[in-house]
């Protein structure tokens, strides 16, 4: 298991979760997404987007993680964002109530995949899970594209599951197809071996 710990992003951490974004979606997303779309990806923009995400987040409860591997020298290798569930966490034609108070929306949990299995995803997401229990959150949402077997394994070895919601995003003309998955924020933190993992 890698040495490694999770905190909140700091603004100048902005341009390494725009690289890491970038690095990730054109090795995982390579034959999900359109080539053209993934190769014309402005990192600047990425980098401005990530850095207001993190200086001035909607709420208290919008957080962006960040990953760090120790070793000779401390890496940034992946991060997570979420946030209260609002209308980007709906599938299509659902009613606002459907995801009413007390749903956290994940809108990125990326890990590059050159430091995958090194237990980073599982450090992300079980930091995230305290800060929604704090946050009085009773249960998370994530949308998965469909073809994208890495996170949805990965999300469902740690007891999410599908909720039936489906879409299909238009990426430049092709409909990209996902699906919802969601979990039940456990009231009490884990512990014991399989909380380490």
């Amino acid at each position: 298991m890698a040495l490694g710990y999770v905190r909140p992003a700091r603004p100048e951490d902005a341009g390494e979760i725009a690289r890491i974004q970038l690095a990730t979606w054109r090795v995982a997303y390579r034959r999900i997404l359109p080539r053209h779309v993934l190769d014309n990806l402005d990192e600047a923009y990425l980098a401005r987007r990530w850095n207001a995400a993190v200086q001035e987040p909607p709420s208290g409860a919008h957080r962006v993680l960040v990953a760090v591997e120790q070793a000779e020298q401390s890496y940034l290798v992946g991060f997570a964002a979420s946030g209260p569930a609002d209308a980007e966490a709906l599938a299509p034609g659902e009613p606002a109530e459907a995801l009413a108070d007390g749903v956290v929306a994940v809108t990125d949990l990326l890990v590059e995949p050159r430091w995958g299995r090194r237990g980073h995803g599982s450090r992300l997401l079980s930091a995230a899970v305290d800060l929604w229990r704090e946050d009085g959150f009773t249960r998370a949402v994530a949308w998965a594209f469909d073809g994208d077997e890495a996170t949805r394994e990965f999300l469902t070895s740690t007891g999410w599951e599908p909720d039936g919601a489906a879409r299909a995003l238009d990426v430049d003309d092709m409909l990209v197809p996902q699906l919802r998955l969601h979990v039940a924020v456990p009231t009490e933190p884990a512990t014991g071996p399989a909380a380490e993992a």
